[in-house]
């Protein structure tokens, strides 16, 4: 295959080509992963990104996704309000202090108030002060266009707001909100030149074309990072009995997304411990972003594993956060 020479020559995947690779069983998976390797090596060398999680708001939640341990549907889960902001930068000490080039301030609910918006703004502030290198990604849900506003002025870099599955699966998966709710939100961040971050969750019994079809959505919206998580079965929820990945299949989806996504932070994120397994390190073939330490209300492997890992393979920490891949493939 010369897939991944076409795409540095400036030959993007079509749908249609991209579809067959992924389908075709005659092609194999690692044949494909090493395709992807030499994207990701291309734009990104063997750097990778660091991101942490503050779940700063938890379980207060009137949505119904059918993902999600937070949910409203869930009887039994932890809950507390937005937590204080001297909580919030110690947070931000230990991502500065552990070469985390990127902090991510998560609130659940559907959206914020203002008055929780202020709160965050204030924190952000003072952070920037003490750790102006860190990247800050909010994910707060929903918002409008005043509350956009000020989350840029305070310095918040990213938002996150994932499109999580397809357009045409999206009710089978959350009917409380609709996909084009998730979308305006994204575009509603780049309007005001906040970073957008936006990714999916895979084995929620979606189809191969769903697949395709979220990373030509992610592609369409221009996101500057993309987190593929795997899902991470929570008993009580819609998916909770769901077990249909493997560490195969999980490197596949990976190696597409690199792929239709080339230039990208392309970052494995939930449920990659307990979907990977043993194959974590075949995945940063194609990715070049990471989270490290626990997740929202699952825990991840112990940090200094995700170091081993990463030295282990000839890999190095990417303290650049603030370089697009388009510009690092210039330089």
């Amino acid at each position: 295959m010369n897939i991944a020479k076409e795409i540095l020559e400036g030959n993007a995947l079509t749908y249609e080509k991209a579809t067959q690779l992924y389908q075709d069983e005659n092609i194999d998976t690692m044949d494909l992963l090493n395709e992807a390797y030499q994207v990701r090596k291309h734009y990104y060398g063997k750097k990778v990104k660091l991101n942490m999680i503050l779940n700063a708001k938890s379980g207060i939640c009137p949505e119904d996704c059918g993902y999600c341990g937070q949910s409203r549907d869930m009887k039994r889960k932890d809950r507390y309000a937005l937590v204080e902001g001297d909580k919030i930068m110690d947070g931000a000490k230990v991502a500065a202090d552990n070469q985390i080039g990127t902090y991510c301030i998560v609130m659940s609910g559907r959206g914020p108030s203002n008055k929780e918006v202020d709160h965050i703004t204030n924190t952000v502030e003072q952070i920037k002060e003490n750790h102006p290198q860190l990247k800050i990604c909010a994910c707060l849900g929903l918002t409008d266009e005043e509350q956009a506003k000020k989350l840029k002025e305070a310095g918040v870099d990213r938002y996150n707001h994932n499109v999580n599955t397809s357009e045409s699966y999206h009710e089978e998966v959350v009917t409380s909100h609709t996909y084009e709710d998730r979308v305006r939100t994204i575009e509603m961040m780049k309007e005001n030149n906040i970073s957008p971050c936006s990714g999916v969750i895979c084995g929620m019994g979606e189809t191969l074309e769903d697949r395709m079809d979220m990373a030509f959505a992610l592609k369409e919206i221009d996101a500057d990072s993309i987190p593929i998580n795997f899902l991470h079965p929570i008993k009580g929820t819609k998916f909770g009995d769901m077990d249909e990945l493997t560490p195969m299949k999980c490197l596949r989806i990976i190696a597409m997304f690199r792929l239709i996504n080339p230039t990208k932070e392309i970052r494995i994120a939930g449920g990659r411990e307990i979907n990977l397994r043993s194959l974590q390190p075949l995945a940063l073939k194609a990715v070049n972003s990471i989270f490290v330490g626990d997740y929202l209300i699952t825990g991840g492997q112990p940090n200094e594993d995700d170091y081993r890992m990463i030295e282990d393979l000839g890999f190095e920490i990417d303290n650049n956060t603030g370089v697009r891949a388009e510009e690092i493939a210039t330089v």
